[in-house]
């Protein structure tokens, strides 16, 4: 135990990959490092679940509990944002007093409020003020000297120390104005604007919070005849567990016995309750309803779909994007720009003949109001909102640069089946051809003869006849018919459900029209063709507003598929797409994508990440669609896991517009530094117009407000 402690190491709630070796301040945020401990001893367990980037283990977190070493994480960020908020407050009572002592207050009140001894009250209070106030500034500063990255904690603490050294020569001696008030202020106003700053990014992840705690703590165990309450981490693979009406699923798994809608909105983004009975999988997280169910758990937690889906927001949120890099070497720069013309303005205004008070309160102005807190934090924010935004509405982001990327798209690929079509037989139509019948009769008996099958077509006639609540017939002399069709005695009459081929082989005569998208079935009564069901893979209801979202954005749609030619016509025609490429063989589609690229297109490919595999890997950007709780789609860079074409629509959209957020912020913390620096060197001090270091203090405080505030505005439409 104590040989861990010799090891301690620490890291940035908001910066993972900073740590540090000594406890202190994140030298990019100012944040208090927690120990990273825990986290070491995790990854060390291949069984670990993985943490959220606020150093809270995801089994703790399932708990309600907080891990006392890792720092409890948003136990520990709420308490950071309380410990600002109390050292802001301490600060404001003793400033009230500070700026009633200060001279220059009292020369612009015409008021005379100095006393014996008054001198020394305003350095006692001021003092209170700098080291208690200042206090998470001043070890900020020593953080990032250590760690050779210097950044805003540096400018406030140089700025800070400098009126401060300033203020106590001129009490004890020296010719001038103390700065006591103005050092007050400006202590006053950072300790607020972090204040604010932090309850943003604390709420900019709050949702993945939200997807941690979706995992209850227990679960309901079915031992032998009785029930016995377990903690959900321990459940493994073929255990049987009980979900009561109103719970939250314990695991991932399958129904064995009950039936009943869940609400799986805050996994897959889908708000209407999903019907589950026996046979169909579950995912943990998700709400039963009124229905009790039995589930047979198929992995661990550390398995589970909401598990996966956790660590791809982190991984994603820890993910460094080009925009990001460019934003933290542009702070960066913006620091050394900040120092050195805080000392090039002190030196040009003592040149120029000003006072070393005026020079001073210049350049203090100069470093403060130069901070790169909001250039910092312009594109974390975005991405902490980004990705748990995207998580919660089925959008599971792993390539941050590809995401951004997807602005670039002109080209964008659909396979056909699953992602334009339902990937499903469906009746499209049926009709009898014998006055003698109905035509919900028709159906009924194909769907009667069809009872036993498990052949998609089978599957699509009898979930059709359900619809219409039609009751199967009872069936006698049941046979196959090989490759042809089945046949059996109804009634006493001889039905055969046949293709049409049989039709041709035993030269029965009919006149149907079908377009080469349909599957036909004929029902043949006493050897009279009586009537026929046409099936198709139903193009998907949402899939026709994706495409003119896709043509509105000037992106090109094509349909890529292995069907012939005609079925491919008939669907890229029916959506209004710009094209089909048909009769291509799963390795042939790389070789399509490859094309695409060579002729200039930055290609999306969209397909179901199993045959679509090395399509998806060679595209600019693969969208893995409808993968369901097999997330982890290798060669996909975000996974859809709805098979709605809408949300393809929606993740373009959703991209573009968190790219304009990032740039948005960027331009607006760099604009605000190249007008801001000039005011505070005192460009326009000949027109009568001067900003105090409090008013610096203010404006770059706003900048940060301005830049967390925008990226909570960031919505999927």
């Amino acid at each position: 135990m104590t040989h861990e402690h010799h090891h301690q190491q620490y890291t940035c709630p908001m910066h993972p990959e900073i740590v540090k070796d000594a406890p202190g301040q994140c030298p990019k945020c100012g944040m208090t490092l927690v120990p990273l401990k825990t986290e070491i001893k995790e990854k060390k367990k291949e069984h670990s679940i993985p943490h959220d980037h606020h150093g809270m283990s995801s089994d703790k977190s399932m708990e309600g509990k907080h891990d006392h070493h890792a720092g409890g994480g948003h136990a520990h960020h709420a308490g950071m944002i309380d410990d600002f908020k109390k050292r802001f407050y301490v600060v404001l009572i003793l400033t009230i007093p500070i700026m009633a002592l200060s001279p220059m207050i009292q020369h612009w009140l015409n008021v005379d409020w100095t006393f014996a001894g008054s001198n020394y009250i305003l350095l006692a209070l001021s003092s209170v003020v700098f080291f208690y106030g200042g206090w998470p500034f001043l070890t900020g500063f020593v953080s990032e000297v250590k760690s050779k990255t210097l950044g805003m904690m540096t400018l406030v603490a140089v700025a800070i120390t400098v009126a401060y050294i300033y203020s106590v020569a001129i009490i004890m001696g020296l010719e001038g104005m103390d700065f006591f008030w103005e050092l007050a202020t400006l202590i006053l106003i950072m300790l607020l604007g972090h204040w604010i700053e932090m309850k943003s990014i604390m709420s900019a992840s709050k949702e993945l919070e939200l997807l941690v705690q979706l995992m209850p703590a227990e679960a309901h165990l079915v031992h032998g005849d009785h029930v016995m309450d377990v903690k959900t981490d321990t459940l493994k693979a073929n255990d049987i567990i009980l979900i009561k009406p109103g719970e939250k699923i314990s695991a991932d798994g399958e129904i064995i016995d009950g039936q009943s809608f869940l609400n799986e909105s805050m996994l897959t983004g889908e708000s209407k309750p999903v019907e589950k009975d026996k046979g169909d999988k579950v995912i943990a997280g998700s709400i039963n309803g009124e229905g009790s169910l039995k589930v047979k758990v198929t992995h661990g937690t550390k398995d589970s779909y909401l598990a996966q889906v956790i660590k791809l927001v982190q991984d994603a949120q820890d993910a460094k994007s080009k925009t990001q890099l460019l934003a933290d070497q542009a702070a960066k720069w913006l620091t050394i720009i900040a120092l050195v013309s805080g000392a090039l303005t002190f030196i040009t205004w003592l040149v120029i003949g000003k006072d070393l008070a005026f020079a001073m309160e210049r350049m203090v102005t100069v470093i403060v109001i130069c901070c790169p807190h909001a250039l910092g934090l312009a594109v974390p924010l975005v991405v902490a909102r980004s990705t748990a935004i995207s998580a919660k509405s089925g959008l599971l982001i792993k390539d941050r640069t590809a995401f951004e990327n997807s602005r670039k798209i002109s080209t964008l690929v659909f396979d056909k089946t699953g992602t334009l079509t339902r990937g499903e037989f469906n009746v499209v139509r049926f009709e009898s051809l014998d006055y003698i019948y109905s035509k919900e009769q028709i159906l009924n008996l194909a769907a009667s003869l069809e009872g036993n099958s498990e052949h998609p077509i089978a599957t699509g006639i009898i979930r059709k006849s359900k619809e219409l609540n039609q009751k199967p017939m009872l069936l006698e002399n049941f046979k196959a018919i090989t490759g042809k069709g089945i046949e059996a005695t109804v009634d006493g009459k001889d039905i055969k459900v046949v293709s049409p081929g049989y039709l041709r082989e035993n030269t029965l005569d009919v006149d149907v029209k079908s377009s080469q998208a349909e599957t036909i079935v004929f029902i043949v009564i006493n050897n009279k063709v009586a009537g026929f069901v046409a099936l198709a893979d139903e193009v998907r209801p949402e899939s026709a507003e994706a495409i003119r979202i896709l043509r509105s954005q000037n992106i090109k749609t094509l349909l890529l598929t292995g069907d012939n030619k005609e079925v491919a016509k008939t669907v890229s025609d029916s959506l209004a797409m710009d094209g089909f490429i048909a009769e291509v063989l799963p390795h042939q589609k790389l070789e399509k994508i490859k094309e695409l690229q060579s002729k200039g297109e930055f290609v999306a490919m969209t397909g179901d990440g199993v045959n679509d595999a090395p399509a998806l890997a060679q595209a600019d950007v693969g969208i893995a669609v409808g993968s369901g709780s097999d997330i982890a789609a290798e060669t996909s860079d975000i996974v859809l896991v709805n098979s709605n074409p809408r949300d393809v629509a929606n993740l373009i959209l959703f991209g573009k517009a968190t790219y304009r957020k990032m740039i948005q912020n960027l331009a607006w913390a760099t604009g605000y530094n190249i007008v801001a620096m000039p005011l505070a060197a005192g460009i326009l001090y000949n027109a009568g117009v001067m900003l105090s270091p409090a008013m610096g203090a203010v404006l770059m405080s706003v900048s940060t407000v301005v830049v967390a505030i925008n990226a909570r505005m960031l919505r999927i439409k």
